[in-house]
């Protein structure tokens, strides 16, 4: 057949796979007008009425709708443009349909109730300066009056989640659980007590440079303990033990820990004898040891885009097992 061959509509049905009555749909709206008719009055078609409804049927299946198929066929409208705005809807779409996907696939792994749903939605619709408001009120009540002379402004901004302009699902996921989580008055007081103790720890040490805090004592100190298995009421962590409690005396000497009067002031640790030291910090570590905090900050590194946070809580259950069992016990009461 060549370009002078006209065909039916059936002729047109077996060459494009598309049904009699699609076509005659498109025919019937101008998209794909017949080049005549047969002397029994039925629309033939030219060549070109493939190609037209080969370029229809791939418009029809990325969502453009007919008016506009029509245009491009007729090249009134260019191409290009039409793809460009239909591009930027879909994104709009895509990122709808991935904030609901979130929410269905949190409400059904954790069996929230319609109330919990709600909330999740209304989260993950969020606009970005809603989200940001939303991170800073949970930031100003976990540092509020402390950055400025304790150094929590780059702690505030690594703790800032950033969700991308086209997240992938698990990132919306993690963004409408850790949004859930910054709402949590709990876990605010939680972390306020934590920002509490930093300060009481972090002084600064000769020449300005920042004295190590608990944690990253225990941290360091711990590490290879845990990793090899060592019984926490064992000799090796005795000896662990030893070592963070000298470490961490040294930054509870002076003002560090004590306030105003040195070691003996107000608040100060300094009075403290080994075993009230050692509760002390049994204390602070139970607080750090909060499995919402962890959960936080691997929220935060998904949303982010981070490498995944090495986990802490193996070497602070250690270490408060460890510091537990090498406590020495009080004096027997002398008049006993």
């Amino acid at each position: 057949m060549d370009g002078d061959t006209l065909y039916t509509i059936g002729d047109l049905a077996r060459r494009t796979g598309l049904t009699v009555k699609t076509i005659r749909f498109y025919s019937d709206r101008g998209i794909v007008p017949p080049a005549g008719r047969s002397p029994a009055g039925h629309r033939l078609y030219g060549i070109a009425a493939v190609a037209r409804l080969d370029l229809v049927r791939t418009l029809r299946e990325l969502g453009l709708d007919l008016p506009t198929i029509r245009k491009i066929a007729d090249r009134e409208l260019p191409l290009a443009e039409v793809a460009a705005a239909h591009a930027e809807a879909l994104a709009v779409q895509i990122r709808t349909l991935r904030l609901r996907r979130a929410v269905l696939t949190a409400v059904a792994r954790q069996g929230s109730s319609l109330e919990e749903m709600e909330l999740m939605h209304k989260l993950a619709r969020l606009s970005e300066h809603e989200r940001l408001e939303l991170i800073e009120d949970f930031l100003d009540a976990v540092f509020g009056g402390l950055e400025a002379d304790h150094g929590f402004a780059g702690a505030r901004r690594s703790m800032t989640p950033e969700l991308p302009d086209n997240p992938e699902p698990e990132q919306v996921e993690a963004w409408v659980e850790l949004a859930g989580l910054s709402r949590d008055q709990d876990f605010r007081a939680s972390v306020r007590r934590m920002a509490a103790d930093h300060v009481t720890e972090r002084a600064r040490g000769e020449g300005g440079v920042p004295r190590p805090d608990l944690a990253a004592i225990v941290r360091e100190e711990a590490r290879h303990a845990v990793a090899g298995g060592a019984d926490p009421a064992g000799p090796e962590a005795g000896r662990v033990v030893a070592s963070i409690v000298a470490r961490y005396t040294k930054i509870s000497n002076g003002d560090v820990l004590g306030g105003p009067g040195g070691p003996g002031g107000p608040g100060g640790l300094g009075d403290l004898d080994g075993a009230g030291l050692r509760e002390v910090m049994v204390a602070r570590l139970t607080r750090i040891n909060d499995p919402r905090r962890e959960r936080y900050l691997h929220l935060l590194a998904v949303i982010n885009g981070w490498s995944a946070p090495e986990p802490l809580a193996p070497a602070l259950d250690w270490t408060i097992q460890a510091l537990r069992a090498h406590t020495p016990s009080p004096p027997a009461d002398s008049a006993n």
